[in-house]
């Protein structure tokens, strides 16, 4: 095969990567930790942003003074966040700029296509049939699916197993550097698109867009090449 038509992957994180949801976290964390008497500030959400739940639970008791909760109990609260994030996001959401198009051509380009993300299942399914993508991306690997979550490469290793593609032939988009220091461990390239609600230091991917238009697919089919040279 040649290299114009060797099949290669794009693995997309979701959250703030396809779907701008810093606004619909932000509320849900601040509804889930009203329920329980506790203000959480717009810099608390700032400093825990990209952090898993279990951390931030684990994070705002200790800032409190309080013993940490039992396994059980913090379950529950992530459990009950992610249902407040997903009953906000079905009124109030947004593609992040030029997600459809970027995708669209990936697939027209004979690219496969999967999400790779901590996120619950059933966010990322959510997420996806509100944005209309469910017929372009065939592959949804979640924080479910393996035991390590980012910045191990667990997640990305898995989309390109399930892809039937070696890792080589992938490169990861991202908006953390968690991500993409996984996307490194993977073996793989990194996009970074910049998040337009917080800064993060994104400098070590191999490329930055502020959006996807800065991305073309032939741009990101030279990225895999360059990469593996």
């Amino acid at each position: 095969m040649n290299e114009s038509n060797q099949l290669l992957g794009a693995i997309f994180d979701m959250d703030g990567t396809l779907l701008d949801s810093y606004h619909a976290h932000q509320k849900a964390w601040q509804d889930t930790m009203s329920e329980l008497d506790i203000d959480y500030t717009t810099d608390a959400f700032r400093r825990h942003f990209g952090q898993r739940n279990e951390e931030i639970i684990q994070d705002i008791f200790r800032c409190l003074g309080r013993s940490t909760p039992d396994q059980e109990t913090v379950q529950a609260i992530a459990d009950r966040k992610e249902t407040l994030f997903r009953s906000v996001i079905v009124h109030e959401y947004a593609e992040m700029p030029g997600t459809t198009s970027l995708l669209s051509s990936l697939h027209q380009g004979g690219w496969k296509l999967a999400v790779g993300s901590s996120a619950p299942r059933a966010n990322v399914e959510l997420a996806l049939d509100l944005l209309g993508l469910t017929d372009l991306i065939t592959v949804t690997v979640c924080g479910c699916d393996v035991q390590r979550g980012k910045p191990e490469p667990d997640v990305f290793l898995k989309a390109a197993d399930r892809m039937g593609l070696e890792p080589s032939n992938c490169l990861v988009v991202e908006d953390a550097p968690a991500g993409i220091e996984a996307a490194h461990r993977a073996g793989m390239p990194a996009v970074a698109i910049q998040c337009p609600h917080h800064a993060a230091d994104l400098s070590s991917a191999e490329r930055q867009v502020r959006n996807f238009d800065e991305c073309p697919e032939p741009e990101l089919r030279t990225l895999i090449k360059e990469h593996n040279s």
